[in-house]
């Protein structure tokens, strides 16, 4: 960042001092204004619910435009490396900054490959669980728990230490998301298998078994590798606020991530694509359609359109064009096009993109709505979606991790607040209140 030219000047109607506040201008985006010096000037804090108008960091990841429906990885539009690359090319280019050459990505292919096994003792962890339990609740257990077994990469003041916690986080949560699949469902653990790709590999971990090997579809495999690629980053989201904020900290990186798994559990951070495939399920029919939309339109039926619009994408969800074509590749592939669920999505897709109401409001088809129909055809069941996230934006967390500990100005995060509570009180005997 760089500090322009231009200043800021606060001023107060009650006739104190007006205050000059810098501004920081970025690559791209809106510029900044520093307040750090506020408090000590005013003995004033800001007020911003939810962070809406806060930059809490500086960072050289991951540019977001919602007005232009832009998402930007090191400065490579989403749309060319979902659909020229694979999700390790991506990996590397989110830890590292630039794109591999093929010898670059050979060596991060066979680093990351020889570290998806877990420890052996990690399966007594799973024994604890119900089988029934969430694979979300398993995850953040699992994740957190890894820091128990690799002490030699907790130094995070050790650079070393950062890169090879990273490539096992990045390599040991496909392992970890099969092994709650299998739990779950009460199969055997599958190990994985160094010669296959990072996708292929986790699809053989969740869909083999000792008496039947799973036999590679290259759709399939690209499918579920564009959807990691596409759930990689997203700026400083949710899930990324939280890791940062539990590693300014100085907490080990398996806790921040745990942290981060833990946020994207809620509903309305992670499971936005298993709440657009439950709404289908409710729906039920092409034939139910029209009354739901009449529904979705009345204010007062709290019935709302699931896997359409976006917080921060007032356009077309960039991911969301190409998770279409994914989608329709993989159902041909399958010859689903005519499965009732499916044909009922697109039924309800060409409707909401034709319809003036949802139109006019830019509520369009985002990347959930076509991850989760995506999902269910490749037959990963709808409570492990998220679990499927996760493993995507594992790799999100750990750069934006690595970057804040490697910052400078870094500093733990301490959030102020606006306090409306009582004023000091004295305790009074019992036998008096």
């Amino acid at each position: 960042m760089t500090n322009s030219e231009v200043k800021a000047t606060l001023s107060f109607s009650d006739g104190s001092t007006p205050l000059e506040l810098p501004i920081y201008k970025g690559t791209v985006g809106p510029d900044v204004i520093d307040i750090r010096k506020l408090y000590g000037a005013t003995g004033m804090f800001t007020y911003d619910p939810g962070f809406m108008s806060t930059a809490s960091c500086n960072s050289a990841i991951t540019y977001i435009d919602g007005d232009k429906g832009e998402l930007l990885y090191r400065g490579y539009p989403i749309e060319q490396l979902a659909a020229k690359g694979d999700f390790l090319e991506s990996c590397y280019l989110l830890l590292n900054g630039e794109l591999p050459n093929q010898a670059q990505k050979d060596e991060f292919v066979y680093t990351v490959s020889r570290h998806t096994m877990v420890h052996e003792q990690m399966q007594f962890f799973f024994r604890g669980f119900r089988r029934d339990a969430h694979p979300m609740s398993v995850l953040v257990g699992t994740v957190g728990a890894l820091a128990s077994f690799y002490h030699d990469s907790l130094d995070i003041n050790d650079p070393r230490h950062r890169e090879v916690s990273a490539i096992r986080l990045i390599a040991k949560m496909p392992t970890l998301v099969a092994m709650a699949y299998k739990y779950s469902i009460g199969q055997p653990f599958v190990y994985p298998k160094n010669e296959l790709s990072f996708s292929a590999n986790f699809m053989h971990m969740m869909f083999s078994t000792p008496c039947e090997e799973y036999k590679v579809n290259d759709v399939l495999v690209r499918a579920l590798d564009r959807i990691l690629i596409l759930h990689a980053d997203h700026e400083q989201n949710a899930s990324t606020s939280t890791v940062r904020l539990a590693g300014s900290s100085g907490a080990n990186p398996f806790a921040c991530i745990a942290a981060g798994i833990a946020c994207l559990w809620g509903p309305a951070h992670g499971g936005a694509n298993e709440a657009a495939l439950s709404m289908l399920e409710e729906i039920g029919s092409v034939d139910n359609i029209p009354e739901f939309i009449r529904q979705v339109k009345d204010k007062n039926s709290g019935v709302k359109l699931m896997g359409f619009g976006h917080r921060v994408y007032k356009n077309y969800d960039p991911r969301a064009k190409l998770m279409r074509e994914t989608c329709y590749e993989v159902l041909a592939e399958l010859g689903l096009e005519n499965d009732p669920l499916f044909k009922l999505a697109m039924a309800l897709e060409k409707i909401a993109l034709e319809d003036e109401y949802f139109v006019t409001r830019k509520l369009y088809p985002n990347v959930d709505f076509y991850s989760g129909i995506v999902q269910r055809a490749l037959g990963i069941p709808t409570a492990l979606f998220t679990g499927i996230f996760a493993m995507a934006r594992t790799i999100g967390w750990v750069a934006q991790w690595k970057e804040m500990i490697s910052d400078p100005e870094q500093k733990i995060g301490r959030p102020r607040q606006l306090f409306i509570g009582e004023k000091t009180r004295t305790v009074k005997p019992i036998e008096q209140r």
